[in-house]
């Protein structure tokens, strides 16, 4: 798994390209949430549509990611889930911890939504 980040209006926009496994990615995206967190940067956004496929230890490091920005006042949002990882996020009762949209617009602006 490759990930690109671009700065939007008020937040971070990780897109996930490939396969999702967990692993040593976990280990780098984990890196740099916490250099963006220390930047003041804890609205992000995780754009999936160009992921492929998702495991289980791909679950984890999102919501490993999730807890993180959490406690530092912050969120994480995903956006542009194809069917199977919306059935895996479905079938697995994520699809209720996530804030979860249809586009990479709307998750952008939910973060404006959020701070009225």
């Amino acid at each position: 798994m490759a990930f690109n980040i671009s700065e939007r209006y008020n937040c971070v926009v990780i897109e996930f390209k490939g396969n999702v496994m967990g692993g040593p990615d976990a280990v780098s995206l984990n890196e740099k949430l916490h250099e963006l967190i220390e930047e003041g940067k804890n609205n992000i956004v995780v754009d999936l549509s160009k992921v492929k496929f998702m495991n289980s230890s791909g679950l984890g490091m999102l919501i490993g990611g999730l807890t993180t920005l959490r406690k530092s006042g912050g969120d994480l949002r995903i956006c542009n889930a194809g069917d199977k990882i919306e059935s895996l996020l479905i079938v697995t009762k994520l699809i209720t911890v996530f804030k979860h949209y249809k586009t990479l617009e709307e998750a952008v602006e939910s973060f404006d939504d959020s701070e009225e």
